[in-house]
């Protein structure tokens, strides 16, 4: 039995007529008298009741069309539902982010952009350091990451910067290096920030979120400070730079976080800009994913991405 065949009886029984069905179905009478009979024979019972004036069902014949309605319906729904999912309209996305990423107002965005293209894709999202997220997308674990400065690029992973960023300094309210005076103010529609010498960080003690040999964002801070005539004093490393933030409103040292977490604990932290920071230290924000593997959803976040950061002023 072939769906055709149940096209060809959902035809018959509501024309009533084998040849009004023949010709609704564009083919001739006689081929479709003998698909029904074949249908019949198979079927082991008759599904209609043939007289002159056409053609009526039979007992077996109405319960067997309620059964081809409801197949031919499923077929269908099928059929719309594989083609949405082909063009990434339906299916998952799973997607992974660092918190420093996330902090930035473009990747909620994108998101939620892509939520309202998207409705009938389910997103799944993960939290996890540039690492993991690295390492989850070699294992097809995510199928987009979220991250700042990648600590590893190996093959078949494709890193799309989507913009770049400076890095602030963070110091406790209240640090000697602030007069009570500085703090960041706002001249018309232009915040103002104190500007701190690299240099004068020499004796203070730093909080990093990853040990100072890795790859990223702090290496960069390692480099400039030594360019600047000092090896920075790591007191504590931790996994989130929310974390750092933290610990310096409790006084614990000082960091260096993306200019766009600079509304956290602003009571208790002060930021700042860095003067004389050879490498400029700078916080990009990539997008990653697989090379070659990625399937209609992926593609479809992924322009998504590129042509809202592009239409960011």
């Amino acid at each position: 039995m072939e769906l055709r065949h149940l096209r060809y009886f959902l035809a018959v029984a509501e024309e009533q007529h084998f040849t009004r069905a023949a010709e609704r179905l564009n083919m001739q009478q006689p081929p479709l008298s003998h698909q029904i009979r074949l249908l019949e024979k198979e079927l082991g019972f008759e599904l209609f009741k043939r007289h002159p004036k056409g053609a009526d069902l039979t007992a077996g014949g109405r319960i067997f069309l309620e059964e081809a309605k409801t197949i031919l319906h499923s077929v269908e729904l099928a059929s719309q539902r594989a083609a949405r999912a082909a063009r990434g309209f339906e299916g998952t996305i799973s997607i992974g982010f660092t918190s420093s990423a996330a902090a930035h107002p473009l990747i909620p965005a994108i998101i939620r952009a892509y939520r309202e293209a998207y409705p009938d894709v389910h997103l799944a999202l993960n939290e996890g350091n540039a690492a993991e997220l690295t390492e989850d997308l070699l294992h097809g674990k995510i199928d987009i990451g979220f991250l700042r400065l990648p600590v590893s690029q190996p093959q078949g992973i494709s890193f799309h910067q989507l913009l770049e960023e400076e890095m602030l300094l963070v110091l406790p309210v209240g640090h000697c290096l602030l007069t009570p005076a500085e703090s960041t103010t706002e001249v018309g529609n232009t915040e103002v920030m104190p500007c701190i010498s690299l240099k004068s960080l020499a004796d203070e003690e730093f909080i990093l979120v990853r040990r100072h040999g890795a790859p990223g964002m702090y290496s960069n801070l390692i480099a400039a400070c030594e360019n600047a005539g000092f090896t920075p004093r790591i007191a504590l490393e931790v996994e989130r730079m929310l974390t750092n933030i933290s610990l310096v409103a409790a006084g614990a040292g000082i960091s260096v976080v993306p200019a766009s977490m600079k509304n956290f604990h602003r009571d208790s932290v002060a930021y700042c800009r860095i003067d004389d920071a050879q490498p400029a230290l700078v916080a990009p924000i990539n997008l990653v994913c697989r090379s070659e593997t990625s399937g209609p959803t992926e593609q479809n976040f992924l322009k998504l991405a590129r042509e809202f950061t592009l239409s960011i002023p």
